[in-house]
């Protein structure tokens, strides 16, 4: 028995294999879910008479296929998928992808709705700016290889996202557009060189001249339309071909009908010819689309960059430490545990804690923090992250996915591959806009031929080629995008599609206490001497009884003391009390109150009494004569909190404090910031149904919050921020994370939210300003071709330089 071959590609059948495609009323084998696709889209599409004129597949295409498919192959392996693919159920697989050929946001929508047509393809999602595409599939259903198969057969080709390949097709895509208006402009000039002296001779040149003149024109414009024009038809044709109308669809008709109006015009000697306009018109259009292309590149270059971050080596210490002898080893093969050597300018290849050496890491691609963090022995270093003055042997904690980093860029595709419910909007208009406008197109070339014969072809190219549904198209995306890098460069880092606009138009600004407002960390906030001890000495005292201690307190009063300490001996701690011991002969006790007074038997100085109803934590030290020194120690409020909280107000937004803690150290916290509206003493459910009734009231919540405690309610607020050193839960729960956790930047990153919001209205109106008094002017005939090629491209670019304002915003 004879082997079935596919009759798509003409490839062998697999016997296992039982895809088919009904063709002409037959049933017919395909070989693979991509055949499958694509000959029931022909099919679909009424295309059929393709297979009908189609004796047998070509021999070129016969040797070229298995080539292709055997490329394809191997990333069904499982080794291979390992950068890129995530596994999210037992069959259920995510890649991260990137497109090649992608030129508007109609080839967008063209892959998204052909790939999710495939069985097995659960959801897809592309961005516009980025190029990368998120796929997640039912490996039991489909392969991979079928999916990128498909996503060929409709001519483009997709990738596993790899920075390096990102940039590579980045650079090839620059160089072949830089090639086309080169082509372009240099056929321009030639074209105007033989029409201007037509143009001036106003009749009086001779037929054979003229002749000549449009001959050697035709010929020079033949590589601006066969070359430089080629992505506009070819991305038109398989719009057609899909039966739907695309951006390209009016600019290739609109050339290609003037081309061939004037070929005929210089075939017959009659008419007028328009290759100076075709020439003009696809220079200035590929010249707008490389400046757009140029601009978009660069808005994505600070989300690249992170992804680019690791090193690909790594200098393990096999034998630390009873010797210091190196290894080179790849990145990916480290595990937990191993020791690394990070010398001074090395990139820390994974997260990991310092346990040998005292340098700074540089960390301003992953916080945005400018200034170098100092590391000594015991501090935690994320991998990423520059060492810049000294060699530091660090331990490996987290690698690959556990990182940081890892995280970071995975929060940034999460928000990239999310869509906006305005550029939903934007989108679908778009595709609305270019079916309207050929209607319009067809109705004036009727009306003008009826008028005047001679102008009905110019007026209805340039209708065709003014309307620019791209700058719709592009208002808001571009915008986001930019938006995005550049406040992943100030250490804000979106998570969520919609948070940037939804931040904007914020009303209410709901604080968490505990680690936003304040520091998170035990800090001395007030000392008071009670007896002939001087402030200096009763610290140091303090110190040495705390010197082993690891409780937060004791730090906070050890930070405070410089230089050597006292002996302290014959130390005694008791749990949850303090700590008793002696220095020089003379015994002393610090910690709560009841337990150092008891050495006495005497009581706290009344004076000092609204200490213990300040909510902070009090600490006294005493000897067999009294008490000493008493200690006030709390949460240090962040200094960037008092210039933000007084932005918010100046802006008219309303701001809450809401806290669990008691109602004496939230109210302490507000009336120290100027915070009207103070909730305290609220558990986690109250907070939750606090922003639920603020909701229900028409308000737009902005929850800033850190802690397991706070995820609930981050969840439920319209926009959330959480600090970068919070709890897990908390950051995947919100939709900004605040990695540099200076709320500077917070405030800096709402001032660029509102600037985005508000470029993103310039964009729209613009755009629809733009068609609304471009379209009327070019039926009426007075936007010559190339004319409307300019405002065309000068409208995309527009949109694109508009939205480059959002990476500068004013910072103090």
């Amino acid at each position: 028995m004879s082997q079935a071959h596919c009759y798509h590609c003409g490839l062998p059948v697999a016997d296992d294999l039982d895809l088919q495609v009904k063709i002409a009323g037959e049933a017919r084998a395909m070989c693979c879910y991509g055949c499958q696709a694509v000959a029931q889209s022909i099919v679909d599409n009424g295309l059929d008479d393709y297979y009908r004129s189609r004796d047998a597949l070509p021999e070129s295409q016969r040797e070229a296929m298995p080539a292709i498919l055997d490329q394809l192959a191997m990333f069904d392996h499982v080794d291979f998928q390992k950068s890129f693919v995530k596994a999210l159920g037992e069959t259920e697989r995510e890649a991260s992808l990137l497109l090649e050929g992608i030129t508007c946001s109609a080839c967008i929508w063209l892959n998204e709705k052909h790939i999710g047509k495939l069985p097995g393809v659960t959801a897809v999602d592309i961005n516009y700016a980025t190029r990368r595409a998120r796929v997640r599939w039912d490996e039991s259903k489909i392969k991979l290889s079928d999916i990128l198969g498909a996503v060929a057969a409709i001519g483009y080709r997709a990738y596993p996202y790899d920075p390096a390949k990102n940039e590579e097709i980045s650079k090839k895509e620059r160089r072949e557009a830089l090639w086309r208006v080169w082509v372009a402009g240099f056929g321009m000039m030639q074209v105007m060189m033989y029409a201007y002296p037509v143009y001036i001779a106003n009749g009086d040149m001779t037929a054979d001249i003229e002749s000549l003149m449009r001959w050697a024109s035709l010929l020079l414009t033949l590589p601006v339309v066969f070359y430089s024009s080629a992505p506009f038809f070819r991305s038109a044709w398989r719009d057609l071909k899909l039966r739907r109308v695309g951006m390209d669809v009016p600019v290739a008709l609109g050339v290609g009908a003037a081309f061939l109006a004037s070929c005929w015009a210089t075939f017959t000697h009659e008419g007028d010819v328009y290759f100076d306009s075709v020439s003009m018109f696809v220079f200035f259009l590929l010249g707008g689309r490389y400046l757009e292309m140029t601009a978009r590149q660069k808005a994505v270059s600070v989300t690249e960059a992170l992804a680019k971050l690791l090193p690909a080596f790594a200098q393990k210490l096999p034998n630390f430490p009873v010797d210091r002898n190196t290894l080179q080893c790849v990145v990916a093969d480290l595990l937990p545990g191993d020791r690394v050597l990070v010398r001074p300018g090395d990139i820390v290849p994974a997260d990991g804690r310092v346990i040998e050496g005292v340098s700074c890491a540089n960390e301003a691609l992953l916080t945005g923090e400018s200034k170098p963090v100092s590391k000594v022995p015991g501090d935690f270093v994320t991998g990423g992250s520059i060492n810049a003055e000294s060699p530091l042997v660090v331990q490996i904690e987290q690698v690959g996915e556990g990182t940081r980093l890892s995280a970071i860029i995975h929060l940034m595709e999460r928000a990239a591959a999310e869509k906006p419910r305005i550029v939903e909007m934007a989108d679908r208009i778009a595709s609305y806009f270019v079916a309207a406008l050929l209607f319009v197109a067809i109705a004036v070339a009727i009306a003008w031929y009826l008028v005047d014969p001679s102008k009905a072809l110019w007026i209805t190219v340039s209708v065709l080629v003014v309307t620019c549904p791209c700058a719709l198209s592009l208002a808001t995306p571009i915008a986001l995008t930019i938006a995005g890098g550049a406040l992943a460069k100030d250490g804000l880092l979106v998570t969520r599609g919609h948070a940037i606009e939804t931040l904007a138009r914020a009303t209410h600004f709901v604080f968490d206490k505990t680690g936003t407002l304040t520091t998170g960390k035990m800090h001395l906030l007030e000392v008071w001497v009670c007896g002939d001890t001087a402030k200096v000495e009763c610290l140091k005292i303090a110190a040495a009884l705390e010197q082993s201690s690891e409780h937060p307190v004791a730090a906070a009063l050890r930070r405070e003391v410089g230089g050597e300490l006292p002996l302290a001996q014959r130390v005694q701690a008791e749990a949850g009390q303090g700590i008793e011991a002696e220095i020089d002969g003379r015994l002393y006790r610090i910690g709560r109150p009841a337990y150092a007074l008891k050495l006495s038997g005497k009581r706290l100085p009344e004076s000092r009494l609204d200490w213990l109803e300040s909510g902070d934590t009090v600490v006294v030290l005493a000897d067999a004569l009294g008490c000493l020194a008493l200690f006030r120690i709390g949460d240090e409020l962040r200094p960037e909190a008092f210039p933000l909280i007084k932005e918010l107000k100046a802006l008219g937004r309303h701001v809450i404090l809401l806290s669990g803690d008691a109602t004496a150290v939230a109210q302490r916290i507000a009336t120290a910031l100027g915070i009207d509206d103070v909730r305290a003493g609220v558990t986690p459910q109250g907070k939750h149904d606090c922003v639920t009734g603020l909701q229900n009231e028409g308000a737009v919540v902005a929850m800033i919050g850190d802690g397991v405690n706070d995820a609930p309610v981050l969840a439920q607020a319209q926009v959330s921020v959480a600090m970068g050193g919070g709890a897990q839960l908390a950051r995947t729960q919100s939709d900004f994370v605040l990695l540099s956790e200076n709320l500077d930047h917070l405030r800096w990153g709402l001032r660029r939210a509102t600037r985005t919001l508000m470029v993103i209205r310039q964009n729209l109106w613009w755009s629809f300003a733009y068609n609304f008094v471009a379209l009327p002017l070019a039926i009426a005939g007075l936007v010559p071709p190339w004319l409307a090629g300019i405002g065309m491209s000068a409208s995309s670019l527009l949109v694109v330089l508009n939205s480059l304002r959002i990476q500068r915003v004013e910072k103090d």
